[in-house]
């Protein structure tokens, strides 16, 4: 369903031949969406089986939700640690760091080890 809304006032930037920056409000038309479908949200590992998750899940039901949660913790800040020192060592940029641990977080969602 999309309404019509007489009057929105927006600001848009223009620039002059002298190079100064402008902002100028004016008034427009433009269209508002309503949509009646909820929003979801999807929290978790989206890949339960992975070949690691069976393993996972028994260790999370043998030692309890909480004391596992605390070593899934411990376990990922010391993998971050240690892309961290390589990163260090071989001089590679924090945006390359990041994109590694990054990866890291997917292949062990891939692998189940965040089941």
């Amino acid at each position: 369903m999309a309404l019509q809304l007489n009057a929105v006032a927006y600001l848009s930037v223009r620039s002059n031949v002298f190079g100064e920056v402008n902002a100028v409000r004016s008034a427009r038309s433009l269209p508002i969406v309503h949509s009646r479908k909820a929003l979801s949200v999807k929290a978790g590992n989206a890949n339960v089986n992975g070949i690691f998750a069976p393993i996972v899940r028994q260790a999370r039901n043998v030692i309890g939700m909480k004391p596992f949660n605390q070593l899934r913790g411990k376990g990922i800040a010391l993998h971050s640690q240690v892309i961290t020192e390589f990163c260090n060592e071989v001089g590679a940029e924090p945006k390359t760091r990041q994109r590694l641990i990054r990866t890291a977080k997917k292949n062990g969602e891939e692998l189940g080890f965040l089941a």
